[in-house]
């Protein structure tokens, strides 16, 4: 009764977990598609700037985020057959997906704290380079990107010390923008990555918990059943 019982907890664990899992999958596809797409990124990304560094953040983010989503749907199907089935086979290579996310997510986790303004600075650095364009040259075909930006950030040029405006934001900023206190875009830059980026922080968090979890529970669920087996064998001989 006891190892029975024992399993039994370890299977409804375990199908929750992969009930969880496929719900962080899905999220982070959806996330990383959101941020591939989505307007604020895509306008930094497409500008041609052989500096442009964000370039290579914003590819190598999605590819990613939809393999390390595909790794934990498959280790939650994998996990809820496994323990549907009692089959070791498919309970070790849920063990096997867990892992493989978890080693995946400890580098990306640990880039993500210790480069935590590079893909602030590399998309400021972009904004800085079309905005001294169009200042040098205001009939520069930089001028549709950067008003493209500022209607996407609803933001308005660089704040100046002297609080005046140059003829870059009058001819670049939406209406109703020029005169507004919020106007900085580069703090807006700032603001909205940092919102984006804790969001993100959050989200590898809780799957790294639940990769831990998954990895337990796989684990104990497989030598469960490699016991129980053996203990069914028991006083059996084929002869």
């Amino acid at each position: 009764m006891g190892p029975r019982c024992g399993m039994r907890t370890t299977k409804c664990q375990l199908l929750v977990t992969s009930l969880c899992v496929m719900l962080l999958g899905l999220s982070i596809a959806t996330l990383s598609t959101v941020t591939h797409y989505g307007l604020q990124f895509t306008l930094i990304s497409d500008i041609s700037l052989e500096s442009n560094s964000y370039r290579f953040i914003h590819y190598a983010a999605f590819y990613f985020g939809i393999c390390l989503s595909m790794t934990l749907i498959l280790a939650a199907l994998l996990s809820s057959a496994a323990t549907v089935r009692e089959s070791q086979c498919l309970t070790a290579m849920g063990f096997f997906c867990f892992a493989l996310a978890f080693c995946g997510l400890i580098p990306a986790t640990c880039w993500r704290y210790m480069h935590s303004t590079e893909v602030e600075d590399s998309m400021m650095d972009v904004y800085d380079f079309v905005y001294e364009e169009v200042r040098r040259n205001s009939s520069s075909f930089r001028r549709h990107e950067l008003t493209a930006i500022h209607e996407a950030f609803l933001c308005c040029g660089k704040r100046s010390p002297f609080g005046d405006t140059t003829n870059v934001e009058h001819k670049t900023c939406p209406s109703g923008q020029i005169h507004n206190a919020v106007q900085d875009c580069l703090q807006e830059i700032r603001n909205f990555l940092r919102k984006h980026m804790d969001f993100v922080s959050t989200l590898l968090g809780v799957t790294i918990g639940f990769m831990v979890y998954g990895m337990i529970l796989t684990s104990f669920l497989w030598f469960s059943i490699h016991f129980n087996s053996n203990l069914d064998r028991k006083g059996k001989y084929i002869l």
